[in-house]
């Protein structure tokens, strides 16, 4: 008979191990924790939205009126039997009392209480929205036909879009049209009126990004250009772009995933074949891959794969996106790096010179693995790619087979159908100390993460463990988690 330690400890109530770490130590993040202020700014939120006084909802919870605004303004603390109160009383899921993030946004200047409730209900939505990203996905994933979907994960696909074997991204011919292109849908539209609060009373804000922007700005928060898919294919091996604006994405990607937020707390156990005729925008979307339908504006997500010196496994790098400092795929892991596919300025000399996923992908590597100042359009001229030295190198690396970089598909999140390249590069272990040793934890849009104590340059073993772990038991993000699904498909071709 098979001695299988494992099972024993799982059935002795011990915590199981996967590489060699326990469950409750894999993986480990320093931003971990909630400050008080934050669950004072939830309390007020949940309060406002369901039109309570904090008279009221005191001598519910049998504290003072007076302790319970020191709480909402952030002055006194609250025990965990209070928290808990508050989440029986005010409906708040305890969870968002226990891991919420920060909130970053603005007071409410106007005093109508129609204008302050309208508020307030949009961000309880939205906060909660933040917290169950991945369980939402999933669910979203449920409206579209099985044959979209990618496997393990909550993105969606079409023909053409995913390529049966990795593709070199120096085969994949790009065109890009500079002229103006109508589009469809914009978020403005009045199926999207319940997911845009009112910015006046008996006046919403316009569209779905200004109310972000003046309700709960992340620290990172600009319309920038962007590169417009239009089409083409990936198996054909060409790919056609033209010009938009990062609001014009964020616009109708995150109505959606907030209209099907705010359809699941009213309804929360309706399942998705219930909810036609609640989500009006997203049927209004009708065709989810239709370029002319709506600004398709695609992000570029790299997955980072270390080979590490034998015996020990390959690695990858793993990022949590804090919601307090980034505006979509927040509060769930990802791979690093990860950006939207757009030029570093808007000069117009930076559309052409920028255009290039390659290029996009190492300038991301500056930025959030290395640390180094975002192009930020600030410059006044082109970034010289031939007398960059970081550009070069890797470049150079490349060449010489100690870097390679594919394409492993295209494919919308179902939540938000936001459109992703997915893209994988892999690094052999002394090119990535050379390049990448220094990596740092913390960036401007989260925490590079590892297993156990391991630094944040170690990343998380490349194994089945792991990977099944990552798809089926972590919050991950939708891109994130098809390019890991998809390497581990390919990992013989891409691992040689």
């Amino acid at each position: 008979m098979v001695d299988n330690g494992e099972s024993r400890r799982e059935l002795a109530g011990q915590e199981p191990i996967v590489d060699g770490v326990r469950a409750s130590e894999w993986l480990h993040r320093d931003g971990d924790g909630v400050a008080a202020r934050t669950v004072g700014q939830i309390v007020r939120e949940y309060r406002l939205a369901g039109g309570s006084n904090q008279a009221a909802i005191a001598d519910a919870l049998g504290i003072t009126q007076q302790f319970l605004s020191q709480v909402e303004k952030g002055t006194r603390k609250a025990t965990l039997e209070q928290r808990q109160g508050f989440a029986r009383v005010l409906g708040i899921p305890p969870e968002e009392l226990g891991i919420a993030s920060r909130v970053h946004g603005r007071a409410d200047t106007n005093g109508t209480p129609a204008v302050s409730t309208s508020r307030g209900r949009w961000r309880v939505q939205r906060h909660w929205m933040n917290q169950h990203r991945h369980d939402l996905a999933k669910l979203a994933t449920q409206w579209y036909p099985a044959e979209h979907r990618v496997s393990r994960t909550s993105l969606i696909t079409r023909d053409g879009w995913m390529p049966s074997a990795p593709v070199d991204l120096d085969s994949l011919h790009l065109e890009l049209d500079e002229g103006p292109r109508a589009v469809g849908i914009t978020g403005a539209e009045a199926e999207t009126a319940p997911v845009r609060p009112l910015r006046a009373p008996g006046l919403a804000f316009e569209t779905y990004s200004a109310a972000v922007k003046h309700l709960d700005p992340p620290q990172l928060f600009e319309s920038r250009p962007s590169y417009r898919y239009l089409g083409g294919t990936v198996t054909a091996g060409a790919l056609d772009f033209g010009l938009a604006t990062y609001f014009d994405k964020l616009d109708v990607s995150e109505a959606l995933a907030h209209e099907l937020a705010a359809a699941y707390l009213a309804h929360p156990t309706t399942i998705i074949s219930d909810m036609k005729g609640r989500l009006r925008f997203r049927e209004l979307i009708g065709d989810p891959f239709d370029p002319a339908r709506r600004a398709i504006i695609p992000a570029v997500t790299t997955l980072t794969i270390r080979l590490r010196r034998f015996p020990a496994p390959p690695s990858f790098l793993l990022h949590w996106r804090d919601p307090s400092r980034v505006a979509t795929a927040a509060g769930v892991y990802d791979v690093i790096p990860a950006g939207e596919f757009q030029p570093s300025s808007i000069s117009l000399w930076d559309r052409r010179n920028d255009f290039s996923i390659w290029r996009n992908m190492v300038r991301e590597y500056s930025e959030e693995v290395l640390g180094y100042p975002e192009h930020d359009g600030t410059r006044s001229a082109p970034i010289d790619y031939a007398e960059w030295p970081f550009y070069q190198n890797l470049s150079a690396a490349r060449d010489q087979g100690k870097v390679t970089a594919h394409l492993l598909g295209f494919g919308l999140d179902a939540l938000t159908l936001a459109a992703t390249l997915l893209t994988v590069v892999v690094i052999d272990n002394d090119v990535f100390e050379e390049f990448f040793g220094a990596a740092v934890q913390f960036n401007e849009e989260g925490e590079v993460v590892g297993v156990g104590d391991g630094r944040a340059a170690d990343g998380v073993p490349f194994t089945e463990d792991s990977v099944a772990r990552m798809l089926e038991s972590e919050p991950m993000a939708a891109p994130g988690a098809a390019c890991l699904a998809l390497a581990w498909q390919h990992r013989h071709s891409l691992i040689s």
